[in-house]
């Protein structure tokens, strides 16, 4: 390799780290925590508590997407769609999300908790 050659590979890589720097900012990482926060703001309209709370998330996944593993205080649950579609909107409006997947599932069936219980006045 002459000189010349290496002095234009050596400023095309340079062009190339400096484009990938200025676009690192475009690039966002997606916690657990932020998943958890916009959990907890997705509302049961018959309990009037949240999903995180009342016990209904059973797993995060974050990837490529972020995978949602739930599952709903019975499986008739009439708000079940309207509980799917409110956690892919708060998830998917985290910046970095690039899409949300939502499994539900119903094995291990729900249980309350002791503080749930008592906060739906159960004990």
């Amino acid at each position: 390799m002459d000189q010349v050659d290496f002095w234009v590979r050596l400023c095309n890589s340079l062009l190339l780290l400096t484009f990938c720097l200025s676009n690192m900012s475009d690039i966002t990482t997606v916690t657990r925590d932020q998943v958890i926060e916009a959990l907890k703001t997705v509302e049961d309209p018959e309990l009037f508590l949240d999903i995180w709370f009342l016990g209904l998330i059973y797993n995060i996944e974050i990837g490529e997407k972020v995978k949602i593993t739930m599952t709903f205080t019975s499986a008739m649950c009439p708000a079940g769609p309207h509980l799917m579609e409110q956690v892919r909107q708060k998830v998917g409006a985290i910046p970095g999300v690039k899409g949300v997947d939502v499994e539900v599932v119903f094995s291990p069936p729900w249980q309350p908790t002791d503080d749930v219980r008592a906060m739906l006045g159960l004990i």
